[in-house]
């Protein structure tokens, strides 16, 4: 449906409420999306029974939210513990995922224990697999807690861990049994995770919704001052849209790829510069640059169409020049991409307004792209960590 501005969005809390469906053959859920959720016993009313519940998370998330999530589903469960890793990219790997078995089974959890990924895209990421592998497969609940997770990582089932030569290579689909997404957690958010999770709404527009293109560019001010409203409509919406996708492939043999523009290049940013260096928001924020000059230099789309999508990421506060990279190890790294197929890169291109197809590119084209959006030192972003 086509987005709305924003002085028609609602503006009371918990009325405010939405709830967004998912359907897939790996398991129907809903996503809740409002404010005040995390402590209402509502939110978690109907899920699995269990006696034991785990809530995963990480120190900064606990100190803020764990209390009141515990609280709310102490009624639930006979049993609520704890878990809490190490935060930052650099841990989403094998070795945190042992310590969630390691929890898991030392403290005698069984097959019906249910898991509440509490975090952002690292804890939903690795909870899941956790999830997804621990006696062959427990229910797991996503609580996001960062404005990426809440638009793009808990939705859908992807769960994963990275390896050194490539993020998300280890993993599994499996889908949670319900996504809740309380605004209120954004408000503890630093502007630089918020701004990171900008990209992944952003990335919506120009490949499936040039209408909520549009919303995004009048409304980015109120999104970047965490207006309620606002990040209620982009939320929502950015959740319509992806439901919608991975309900169409949930494995993503056709559709569900186009999700992933910018994250060809992304993902070789933050492989190439040590994960963590770079939010994943950020990388893909500058991938999105390199996507849609490369959709017009193959003709595609217009040049001011890919200008149109710079110009939007920049004013967001995002990098939009790529890190200094040598060509071959760029290279090197993109054919790690999932999408690479017996070697050859493919990449998430624009089609058009509103719309995005995979396909793959010559390396001298690719690579020109880089060099002319590459900027003079590998510097760390910079804009998005501004107050």
């Amino acid at each position: 449906m086509p987005a709305t501005a924003s002085s028609s969005l609602p503006r009371t809390a918990r009325a405010d409420a939405a709830i967004v469906p998912v359907a897939t053959p790996g398991g129907r859920y809903e996503i809740r999306i409002g404010s005040g959720l995390l402590g209402d016993a509502a939110s978690w009313a109907e899920l699995p029974q269990a006696a034991d519940a785990v809530i995963v998370s990480n120190p900064t998330v606990w100190a803020l939210h764990g209390e009141t999530l515990a609280r709310a589903i102490a009624a639930r469960h006979r049993r609520v513990t704890p878990l809490l890793l190490p935060d930052g990219e650099q841990y989403k790997d094998a070795a945190s995922l042992q310590r969630v078995y390691d929890h898991l089974l030392s403290t005698g959890c069984d097959r019906k224990t249910l898991l509440y990924a509490l975090g952002g895209g690292v804890i939903g990421d690795l909870t899941g697999f956790a999830a997804a592998t621990y006696m062959r497969g427990v229910p797991f609940v996503q609580v996001p807690t960062t404005l990426l997770a809440q638009v793009d990582s808990s939705v859908g089932g992807k769960t994963a861990i990275n390896h050194p030569l490539g993020k998300n290579m280890i993993g599994a689909f499996y889908q949670p049994v319900r996504v809740v997404c309380d605004l209120d957690t954004l408000a503890t958010l630093p502007r630089r995770e918020l701004v990171a999770g900008l990209a992944e709404v952003i990335k919506y527009g120009p490949i499936h919704d040039e209408a909520f293109l549009g919303w995004i560019e009048a409304n980015l001010g109120a999104l970047l001052a965490g207006e309620r409203g606002a990040l209620l409509h982009a939320v929502r919406r950015s959740c319509e849209i992806k439901a919608e996708v991975v309900g169409a492939d949930e494995r993503e043999s056709g559709l569900r790829a186009i999700l992933n523009f910018g994250h060809t290049f992304g993902h070789a940013i933050e492989a190439g510069l040590g994960f963590g260096a770079w939010l994943h928001g950020e990388a893909v924020g500058c991938g999105m640059v390199l996507a849609a000059h490369l959709s017009a230099d193959l003709g595609m789309i217009g040049r001011g169409d890919a200008e149109r999508i710079e110009h939007l990421l920049a004013r967001a506060g995002l990098p939009t020049a790529a890190p200094s990279m040598p060509g071959a190890r760029w290279l090197e790294l993109m054919r790690h991409d999932k999408k690479a197929e017996a070697g050859e890169i493919r990449f998430v291109l624009l089609d058009g307004p509103g719309a995005a197809t995979v396909r793959p590119a010559a390396d001298d084209v690719v690579l020109d792209v880089i060099r002319r959006h590459t900027a003079a030192a590998p510097t760390a972003p910079t804009a998005a960590a501004a107050p």
